[in-house]
């Protein structure tokens, strides 16, 4: 059985992710003042240009500081599943770009250490009621992707 799946928003990441490729978070950078920005943006809050250009922004990172979600957010905004599993999220630092925030595929903060570093992959958000898989971004430590890479 296929599993249909789709990006929870369009426009923060390369989608469809093509096999044997990295999936990339899609910025945006100042023609102007060069200010990198993300999720991409038309104008830039630093010297409001209103010129852009796209940018596919790097893979990998350091993880700059990190916190755990251990309750369900408020719904709305939130729209995840009912059931809730505590998770970690954090700011991934993109070396000579910016600082992301985003959810880690580590939940557990003792397997977490600042300076850590980090990758970009694809996780699970929530199914909806067509069976469509919702998927969003998150950092993973490298030794972490490392290992799974390695499982036959």
């Amino acid at each position: 059985m296929t599993t249909t799946q789709r990006p929870v928003a369009e426009g923060l990441f390369t989608w469809p992710v093509i096999s044997g490729t990295a999936p990339r978070l899609i910025g945006s950078e100042c023609t102007h003042c060069g200010l990198v920005s993300f999720p991409a943006a038309p104008d830039c809050v630093r010297c409001a240009s209103t010129e852009s250009e796209r940018r596919l922004l790097a893979d990998r990172g350091t993880l700059w500081t990190y916190t755990t979600q251990n309750f369900r957010p408020p719904s709305p905004p939130y729209d995840g599943p009912e059931s809730f599993t505590p998770y970690a999220v954090g700011y991934v630092e993109l070396p000579g770009e910016l600082l992301v925030e985003a959810r880690l595929t580590e939940p557990d903060p003792h397997k977490l250490r600042i300076g850590q570093p980090m990758r970009l992959t694809l996780v699970p958000y929530t199914v909806q009621d067509d069976g469509t898989e919702v998927v969003t971004f998150a950092f993973a430590p490298e030794e972490q992707n490392a290992a799974e890479e390695e499982t036959p």
